[in-house]
Order: structure tokens, then C-alpha cells, then sequence
């Protein structure tokens, strides 16, 4: 699949079911996300993958932090896909690179990981919420108090009918505003005056 024809075929998929890939197969795809532009090739960022049985401990933290009425619901959100892949922002401070620009990185490798699985044949959703704050659930994954816990990439296969209907393209339409008045150059008069 080419790059194009990624972009404008991946969905959110909220249906996901096994086949997930592998953590072998997630780390070779991770190698390449991992191109993604990086200011001084920091790579702030780290995975953690759940799957299987800690999909359940993982579960277990959201009930904890959720109201009696909606424990089981909260309980059930790891288990809407075979694998979720927890992003944890690692920033290099003090450092010369801003924050903000690391955490644009590990954005984009993570949107980078979502087309990667999707030219593959796999589905992804990206979600967050106030879990990524829990003591609890950061405690589960080891986030360290310097660290953000930033989502979970859920993983699977995309199922049935919906699998067919993401391949279609979306129709995308951008807004361009031009400026308003042309830029102002300046000559070497103007520079000269700038300088002193």
C-alpha cells in the first residue's frame, strides 16, 4: 500500500479482534515509525504493551477509578481490542529540543505506528482519558513520575463489514487562508537599522 492510499484509508476502528501483531512484529513496525521527525533524535518516548490476561489487571484499574454504576462498563475497555499499546512520553529535560517539540514527536511516531498497522492489514484507535492520570493505572505500567502516560493505541484486526467499508478513501477537503497583505521585505537599508 502506498503512503497516499494509507492516509486516506485509515479509520479509527472502535470493532477490533484477533489477529493483533505480535510484540516481535510491533517492534519491527515501531523501528520505522520511529523516523518520524525527531529534533536531535531523542526518541522521548516509550511503549508498554498489554495484552492477554493484563488486559484484565489493566480493567481492573479503570473500575477502581469509576462510579459504581459504570465499573463494569470501565472494567471492559482493555478488552475492546486484543492489544493495546500504552505510549509513555519520555521528555529529555533539560534539554536544548523544547517539550513541546518532543512531544510532537512521539505524536507523530505514534501516528506513524497507526498507518504502518493499517498498511498491514490491522485496525487501530487512539484513546485517552483520565485514566492516563490514574496513581493506579500508572503504577500497573511503571510510568515514572517524570513521564506522561499519553494513551493506548488499541490494536486488532478490523471486524466484519467495517473491515470492507475503511478501505474506501475519504473525501478530504483542507482550508488554505491566504495572507491578507503581502510580507513586508525589507531592504538592506531597513536590515542595516534592524542589526544595530
Amino acid at each position: 500500500m502506498d503512503v497516499m492510499t494509507a492516509i486516506l484509508t485509515r479509520r479509527s476502528e472502535h470493532y477490533l479482534t484477533e489477529p493483533a501483531p505480535s510484540a516481535q512484529e510491533f517492534a519491527e513496525l515501531l523501528a520505522v515509525a520511529a523516523a518520524a521527525p525527531d529534533h536531535g533524535q531523542l526518541q522521548p518516548w516509550r511503549w508498554v504493551l498489554v495484552d492477554g490476561a493484563e488486559r484484565q489487571s489493566l480493567g481492573a484499574c479503570f473500575a477502581e477509578e469509576a462510579s459504581a454504576e459504570r465499573m463494569a462498563d470501565a472494567a471492559a475497555k482493555p478488552l475492546r481490542a486484543p492489544l493495546l499499546a500504552s505510549l509513555i512520553f519520555q521528555p529529555r529535560l533539560p534539554h536544548k529540543v523544547p517539550e513541546w517539540e518532543q512531544l510532537a514527536a512521539a505524536s507523530l511516531v505514534n501516528h506513524g505506528m497507526m498507518l504502518l498497522l493499517h498498511a498491514r492489514g490491522y485496525g487501530s484507535i487512539w484513546r485517552t482519558g483520565k485514566n492516563t492520570d490514574s496513581p493506579r493505572v500508572r503504577q500497573l505500567l511503571g510510568v515514572r513520575p517524570e513521564e506522561r502516560l499519553l494513551g493506548w493505541l488499541y490494536i486488532g484486526s478490523p471486524a466484519g463489514d467495517r473491515a470492507a467499508a475503511a478501505r474506501a478513501p475519504r473525501d478530504v477537503t483542507t482550508k488554505v487562508t491566504a495572507l491578507r497583505t503581502p510580507l513586508h521585505r525589507l531592504d538592506h537599508a531597513e536590515s542595516a537599522a534592524l542589526s544595530v
